[in-house]
């Protein structure tokens, strides 16, 4: 099942997981959807198995990334766009995306990876990367970041030797959920999300098709 937001005949559709310890229909995910949905973009959520038990009462800690590879599969199988596809999530959600990216981009079925919040590492665990396939990831990719985020702030991240194919946008005081200390910096959750979809839509409106099998035009 998908929640979509933004027109059907939109030309660009984003297929978006969510993070490990929140739904696909989470404040913070709604907030995003809705903020690239008003920039003009088709936004699908999806939802991984492990959080079914929810509505039920009960809830599954998240497996390992990796394990969520085939249900990211299995949903850009079912996933009919009518236009370009970009695929990524929130967190967790962008981090899985990631991992098959470079695969479907390949094989002409998407266009970039969007990643919100990117768990670069755990919180407080600066030496436990999660980076190694995002050095010679061929897609192009956009990581909006904020610049108070514990998975990875702006230091940390500059050292990593990310490809050249990743660009970031940062978000001056934005936690992981990309929200400012409105006190500090005179701007809202709401300001950081609208930058985050005009930037996505302009990004998403430059990007190059693969040279890869399906690839036309």
């Amino acid at each position: 099942m998908f929640l979509y937001e933004g027109a059907s005949g939109a030309k660009t559709t984003i297929l978006l997981a969510h993070g490990a310890g929140a739904p696909m229909d989470s404040r913070a995910m709604a907030a995003a959807s809705g903020a690239l949905a008003a920039a003009g973009l088709r936004v699908a959520r999806f939802e991984f198995d492990y959080m079914a038990g929810r509505r039920g009462g009960t809830r599954r800690p998240p497996p390992r990334a990796q394990a969520l590879i085939p249900e990211f599969h299995a949903a850009l199988d079912k996933l009919a766009p009518e236009g370009d596809l970009i695929i990524g999530g929130k967190s967790m959600g962008g981090r899985v995306a990631s991992m098959i990216a470079d695969d479907v981009f390949r094989a002409g079925r998407i266009r970039g990876l969007l990643c919100l919040g990117y768990p670069f590492h755990p919180p407080g665990k600066p030496d436990q990367l999660r980076t190694q396939h995002l050095v010679a990831l061929e897609t192009p990719a956009l990581i909006v970041q904020g610049t108070r985020d514990p998975f990875g702030v702006p230091d940390e991240v500059a050292s990593y030797g990310l490809s050249p194919h990743i660009a970031l946008l940062w978000l001056e005081d934005g936690d992981h959920d990309l929200v400012p200390r409105k006190r500090l910096t005179g701007l809202s959750a709401t300001d950081h999300l609208a930058t985050m979809a005009k930037a996505v839509a302009t990004w998403s409106a430059n990007l190059r098709r693969p040279a890869g099998p399906g690839a036309s035009g």
